[in-house]
């Protein structure tokens, strides 16, 4: 039942937001040099490896820190727009139409971020597909804020939020339901819309 809801949202989603996507598109290319489109290596189903597509909203150029907190001047006009809207996550409709990701599931992460989950969580995470949003991303919606209000966010990132994070996504693939996931739909529609 999660599959065919997966395919089915992510494609009427797909197949309506398809000229908001072609805009956004042309925006990001208008106004930054560089591809539409960023594409990084992130950990899936069992520990699967997998190209996550996203709309760039950093400015190209020699490769930095992954972790980009709020007032990062790689961040481009469009580009902080995007992320506070949460529409650079958009793309990754094609990855869950694709099975590498679900619409709601543990966020994936990088090879380098996931190998520091705690042994206790790190087999039930990558148990399941990956996904655009779970409760930990609801959560955190705050951040890139809570990043920029440290003196080290890559240090506060992987001793604070990485085992946080990870402990909030083996509780929600516990407890997962059909219901549940459309409740944690609703929250982060909710926590976009009101910015």
């Amino acid at each position: 039942m999660k599959r065919a809801f997966d395919v089915a949202v992510a494609g009427l989603v797909l197949l309506l937001l398809w000229p908001v996507m072609v805009l956004l598109a042309v925006l990001i290319r208008a106004t930054s040099p560089g591809p539409a489109f960023f594409r990084q290596e992130r950990v899936g189903l069992h520990g699967e490896l997998f190209r996550i597509h996203k709309f760039r909203t950093l400015r190209t150029g020699p490769a930095g820190t992954m972790i980009s907190p709020t007032g990062d001047p790689r961040i481009t006009r469009v580009g902080a727009v995007l992320r506070r809207t949460k529409l650079d996550e958009l793309p990754q409709l094609l990855d869950v139409l694709a099975g590498t990701m679900s619409l709601v599931g543990p966020r994936p992460e990088v090879p380098a971020y996931a190998a520091l989950w705690p042994a206790e969580y790190r087999d039930v995470i990558l148990s399941v597909r990956p996904g655009i949003t779970d409760p930990a991303s609801v959560a955190f919606r705050d951040e890139p804020e809570r990043l920029a209000a440290v003196a080290d966010p890559e240090a506060y990132y992987v001793s604070v939020l990485l085992p946080e994070k990870a402990r909030m996504y083996a509780e929600y693939v516990r407890g997962q339901s059909f219901l549940g996931d459309l409740v944690v739909l609703g929250r982060t529609a909710r926590a976009v819309a009101v910015g």
